[in-house]
């Protein structure tokens, strides 16, 4: 994931050479820990290879449920220097994909979880404020309501055909979907659709959840 990252050629690789707890940072520039990681070295080494040998061994455990304990853990360990909590969406798709949920692929479990993150990081901290020998309950619980509402909207877009779309709506909705997280330039350069069309078409698709969108860094990122 940081192969292409020259500033990450020290850490990349491997795992955590120093301690990385989690922060949150407020409006008024204060910084708060919200938890503290496992420290590196023998202690992460150690707690990873028990959580990778814990995801493989078979057992009775509901694989939505184990997928959900499995995040939980890895995120509390923080195991890389850095990229964590993006590393813990892939492995939650790569996860459940494994177990042959195979709708995941078809919707993103990474936009799910932005437009939640403030209960994603209250479900986190709450739990992981607790530890050792925490209670996940309500972890687990936000886990699950996040892949029920993915598979609302992934149900509502399947009762939508493209036939619905006008000839430019679907010129811009193929776009999107051969080019996610597209910027509003890159769509209008791609498909040669006059911005204000393109504004209207977009609502258009947002309106039937065939498309969502997300502000980073003040820049509109349609996928």
């Amino acid at each position: 994931m940081l192969k292409i990252s020259d500033k990450n050629d020290w850490h990349r690789g491997q795992y955590k050479q120093h301690s990385n707890a989690v922060q949150a940072t407020f409006p008024d520039g204060s910084i708060q820990i919200i938890f503290k990681t496992t420290e590196p070295g023998f202690a992460t080494d150690e707690e990873m290879k028990n959580l990778v040998n814990w995801i493989r061994k078979k057992d009775d455990i509901n694989p939505i449920i184990k997928t959900a304990a499995y995040v939980y853990e890895f995120l509390s360990i923080h195991p890389f220097q850095d990229g964590n909590v993006r590393l813990s969406r892939l492995l939650t798709t790569l996860l459940l994909l494994q177990k042959d949920y195979e709708w995941v692929e078809y919707i993103s479990f990474e936009h799910e979880i932005e437009k939640r993150k403030k209960k994603y990081y209250q479900a986190l901290r709450n739990c992981q404020a607790k530890r050792p020998n925490e209670d996940i309950t309500e972890w687990v619980e936000f886990f699950l309501d996040s892949l029920k509402n993915l598979i609302k909207k992934l149900n509502k877009k399947l009762g939508i055909s493209e036939s619905d779309l006008s000839s430019k709506q679907k010129n811009v909705y193929v776009y999107i979907c051969n080019n996610p997280e597209s910027k509003i330039s890159q769509i209008r350069e791609g498909t040669e659709v006059p911005r204000a069309t393109l504004k209207r078409v977009i609502k258009v698709l947002l309106d039937k959840d065939m498309i969502e969108k997300m502000a980073r860094e003040q820049e509109l990122i349609i996928g």
